[in-house]
């Protein structure tokens, strides 16, 4: 088990970073640790505005409360974000991208000295039917390559921190999406021959 680690999310308004980073953390309480926490920021309170998380995983309690300026991973629900926030500028070298995207990194032109992964999370969600009001939710489909990519969190403790949350249909098509997300997940190992000093 990981001694600590700090991740940031960066999502927009209604897009549901904080209840994907919300489930994360229940399912590292149930994975053994016993610091969780997650606290949103927002620059604008209005759907669709650019909104970050920060979360921290501990083996002892946390506190600490602040804004994470190193994050161990970085969690990007849309890869729009990354031409508007500098997400990997922080991002601790050997360090985790994880992007809900249906490009490459190459695509995206992201390259440094961590590790990349990838999943089209937005349409393991609409595969499964999470679709309110014709907004495709992707809270908790983006955990799906969280678990493929780290080792923080086991698929099965996401899995039932996701029962607790919902019920009856809505828990059947989260967990389709969590599982399609999951599976669709490409991992782009940092190599540090390939990068330049």
């Amino acid at each position: 088990m990981t001694v600590s680690s700090e991740i940031v999310w960066h999502g927009r308004g209604g897009q549901g970073a904080v209840t994907a980073a919300k489930i994360l953390t229940e399912a590292a309480y149930y994975q053994g640790y016993k610091g969780v926490s997650a606290k949103p920021t927002y620059f604008s309170e209005r759907r669709g505005a650019p909104v970050s998380v920060h979360a921290r995983v501990a083996q002892e309690p946390v506190r600490t409360f602040s804004n994470i300026l190193i994050p161990d991973i970085a969690v990007v629900l849309d890869d729009n974000l990354l031409r508007m926030v500098n997400v990997t500028g922080n991002l601790r070298e050997g360090g985790l991208l994880i992007v809900n995207t249906s490009q490459t990194p190459r695509d995206l032109g992201l390259a440094g000295r961590f590790t990349i992964a990838v999943a089209d999370a937005f349409h393991a969600s609409e595969a499964a039917g999470l679709i309110v009001e014709g907004n495709v939710l992707i809270s908790t489909s983006i955990l799906g390559p969280f678990a493929a990519s780290s080792d923080l969190v086991s698929l099965e403790n996401i899995k039932k921190a996701v029962r607790k949350k919902f019920r009856g249909p809505a828990l059947e098509r989260n967990l389709k999406a969590l599982e399609l997300a999951y599976g669709a997940t490409r991992i782009f190992p940092y190599q540090a021959q390939a990068v330049s000093a």
